[in-house]
């Protein structure tokens, strides 16, 4: 069986998942959510979401530790629960970033277009009010199509443009922390909260959101089977992704408020860089848009190959169609799987960020599942697997607060009349449509193989350790 090649370094890989997590539209919506939860809610409710989502990063790191293989959640969920629950894992996660890369092909041209308003021309059609248009479908197909060749020629030179892109969004974040903090006052940003907002409810309103904005850090524990470190350290970096992406995103946020006057910018449309622009800084004003763009591209970068390792994960234990397992022996690269991903990424892409948020807001619930079910393979692994326990630990049960959080995600998505609450027909129906496509597919998948060897072909050069039959042979501990 074809093995992922190891070329990925712990700054590669750390830059990959900090980067993968920073999105865009933070950058220019900030003043949206100032605007509902005043700028200490934005900034505590994400401090918030990234405390619950470090505790669900704590049980990705010990399992990333203990066996790093591409597109860990399946194969944890697949080891400890089975194999209907590893396939669940499976196609909510691709259902989540699937959502993701669609939307991005119409947003990439869309927060271009916030500069240069001439791509916004020659509606194709509309739907859900929303009209797709020739220049910002182009270039969004240009850039997949530039991502997915990164991807075909092996993931070491994509990770590579990432490290660049990521140093150049480091860059400009520290332009903006330092500007701000430097020129601006403390009276721009208190009191954080206008009259009429409850400083408690605002905040416990953001932490929801606040975790879907570092929904991305389970890319590390996906790549794991292709970096060139010790277990223990590409455990460690799911962490420290969470740590890195809230720091980024509260020092950026909270210069924005300190430059300027946080109801002002409240009051405007483009978040950080209105701000900017109004403290006399256009220049860094658009530089904020610059880390839009780059955040775009890096999720993007991100996704893409993450999404391809999920695929290649459920292939290997035959839920979906063996073919999409294969490796390219001169790549390290399965091909086929990035191919599929690309198909689908530019045929869903087609409908239009109107559709495709449909879609978006059902994925935040599909994510919140995936935490769960690898909550629970964390709590069953251990017991199912006796050599696999692990001393104990004043930290083993934050997972389960970080799961609760989860839950709390689903729950105000599901429940109507929330903020978060999913739109009524559209977001149900794609919701459910979504869990039935799957349902179906699990239904008609047999595979050719026995349980124990589409096990072994998950687990890898792992199965031993876990299985019970010693270390793998290339375990530096082992002899």
């Amino acid at each position: 069986m074809s093995e992922l090649r190891k070329s990925l370094g712990l700054p590669t890989l750390i830059a990959l998942g900090v980067a993968g997590v920073v999105g865009s539209s933070w950058i220019y919506t900030s003043s949206v959510f100032f605007d509902s939860y005043g700028a200490g809610g934005m900034i505590l409710g994400l401090i918030g979401g990234a405390v619950l989502a470090a505790c669900i990063a704590l049980a990705y790191g010990r399992l990333t530790a203990t066996i790093p293989r591409a597109g860990g959640e399946v194969v944890w969920t697949y080891t400890a629960l089975g194999r209907p629950f590893g396939f669940a894992t499976g196609w909510l996660h691709i259902g989540a970033y699937i959502a993701s890369l669609a939307f991005y092909v119409t947003a990439f041209g869309t927060v271009l277009a916030k500069a240069f308003p001439g791509l916004q021309t020659i509606p194709l059609w509309t739907i859900n009010d929303e009209p797709v248009h020739l220049p910002v479908l182009a270039l969004g197909i240009v850039l997949t199509a530039v991502i997915f060749g990164l991807n075909w020629r092996g993931v070491q030179l994509g990770g590579q443009v990432q490290v660049v892109l990521f140093a150049a969004m480091l860059a400009i974040g520290l332009a903006l922390a330092v500007t701000g903090f430097a020129t601006g006052t403390p009276d721009n940003l208190f009191p954080a909260w206008r009259a009429d907002q409850d400083p408690l409810g605002s905040t416990v309103r953001m932490v929801v959101p606040g975790i879907t904005y570092l929904a991305g850090f389970s890319l590390v524990a996906i790549m794991a089977e292709e970096a060139r470190v010790a277990p223990r350290l590409i455990g460690r970096a799911v962490v420290i992704t969470v740590v890195g992406a809230v720091a980024f995103y509260v020092v950026v946020l909270a210069a924005t408020a300190w430059v300027s006057p946080w109801e002002q910018t409240a009051a405007g449309k483009l978040g950080t860089i209105t701000a900017f622009t109004d403290a006399g800084f256009p220049a860094l004003g658009w530089a904020a848009l610059g880390i839009a763009v780059l955040g775009l591209l890096t999720s993007f970068i991100g996704l893409f190959v993450a999404s391809t390792r999920i695929v290649l994960a459920l292939a290997r234990a035959e839920l979906l169609p063996p073919a999409l397992g294969r490796i390219d022996a001169r790549s390290g690269v399965p091909r086929n799987a990035c191919v599929f991903i690309a198909v689908v990424t530019v045929v869903l892409g087609l409908l239009g960020p109107g559709a495709i948020t449909w879609f978006l807001d059902a994925g935040g619930v599909f994510l919140g599942l995936v935490w769960v079910l690898v909550v629970a393979a964390y709590l069953i692994l251990p017991r199912r697997f006796p050599n696999l326990r692990r001393p104990a630990s004043a930290l083993g049960l934050l997972p389960v607060v970080g799961a609760i959080g989860a839950l709390a995600v689903i729950g105000f998505a599901l429940w109507p009349g929330t903020d978060l609450s999913l739109v009524w027909p559209a977001e149900h129906l794609t919701l459910l449509g979504w869990v039935v496509l799957g349902a179906v597919l699990f239904a008609i998948t047999r595979p050719r193989r026995p349980a124990e060897e589409l096990q072994r072909r998950l687990l890898g050069e792992h199965a031993g350790t876990v299985l019970g039959e010693g270390r793998p042979r290339d375990d530096p501990s082992s002899g």
